[in-house]
């Protein structure tokens, strides 16, 4: 019996490419929100930092050329594709391709490890949406199911953890903090949700390898209407009152997102380090997944289950 799928899509919210992409990218993604327009420049100047230029498509890239490679090497080829939601490669536009290379249906993977409406569903609505552009051949998608507590993305968190603490010094290492962030939603998107709890399995599966008693999860990357209640404690919240606490260091760990980008590079090494320093603390921060052979192996084991049918 053939496999039923013909190919993989990786699904993930894009990113701009230069500062002239900047406020077209941010129109995409606050399409349909209310956002003060201080809050959008304030957006842009994070931006600026980097010229604009956020690493996110080609790390997803990686990820795709090393999934490829995986699934060919374990007797699955498959072609991998990426579609992203904000900028280029627009899902209508990879699905576009996908029909003219003869793709008929395909597994897809949303890259954020925990669900809500925004990491997750939107991503649905999104595929639905862009398929319903490109017509009646548009080829089929169907999705993985959450992963967020899986041996393989556990492992490949904590190897990026224990990297981190490396940095430490020894006789601190078991009492550093450690902080799992994760991108704040909507308190009313995450009580519909089960997004806390998911980012909380992963955190403490992760800490737990590690043997590591001292963790809690933080939030960073807030945006939207500042009257309507988030989810908290803000990351850089936590390490003020950390440092309160005594702590001499701190390490970040973004397991909320699977590539560094501008909300990891900004809000992380550059937001949260800075009151880190006004506070008198270390701050370390652990590596997102990328293209971690573990994490690869991971998405590859269940594309070839998926594939099995």
């Amino acid at each position: 019996m053939p496999a039923p799928y013909d190919a993989v899509l990786l699904v993930a919210f894009g990113g701009p490419d230069r500062m002239s992409d900047v406020r077209p990218f941010l129109a995409n993604v606050l399409r349909g929100r209310r956002v003060p327009p201080e809050r959008v420049e304030e957006v842009v100047r994070h931006y600026e930092v980097f010229d604009g230029h956020s690493p996110l498509t080609e790390l997803t890239g990686r990820q795709a050329e090393a999934l490829r490679a995986d699934l060919a090497a374990r007797g699955s080829p498959l072609p991998v594709y990426i579609g992203m939601r904000n900028w280029t490669p627009y899902l209508h536009e990879t699905l576009a391709r996908m029909r003219g290379e003869g793709v008929r249906r395909a597994l897809g993977i949303v890259l954020a490890p925990h669900r809500s409406y925004s990491s997750w569903d939107q991503y649905l609505d999104n595929v639905a949406e862009a398929r319903g552009r490109v017509g009646a051949e548009a080829p089929t998608v169907d999705f993985l199911r959450p992963w967020f507590d899986h041996p393989g993305f556990i492992e490949a968190q904590a190897d990026r953890v224990a990297a981190a603490l490396e940095a430490v010094p020894a006789a601190q290492r078991w009492d550093t903090p450690l902080i799992f962030t994760a991108h704040s939603i909507p308190a009313a998107m995450a009580a519909r949700s089960p997004y806390v709890a998911q980012l909380t399995t992963s955190a403490g599966l992760v800490a737990a390898r590690l043997t590591h008693a001292r963790w809690s999860v933080a939030y960073q990357s807030r945006s939207g209407d500042p009257g309507t209640p988030w989810l908290e404690p803000d990351v850089t919240a936590m390490i003020r009152g950390l440092a309160g606490q005594g702590a001499a260091a701190v390490i970040a760990v973004p397991i909320g997102f699977v590539c560094d980008h501008i909300e990891v590079r900004y809000d992380l090494d550059t937001e949260a380090r800075a009151a880190a320093r006004e506070v008198g603390v270390a701050f370390h921060r652990a590596g997102t997944v990328m293209d971690h052979p573990a994490f690869i192996r991971m998405l590859g084991e269940l594309v070839r289950a998926g594939a099995a049918g």
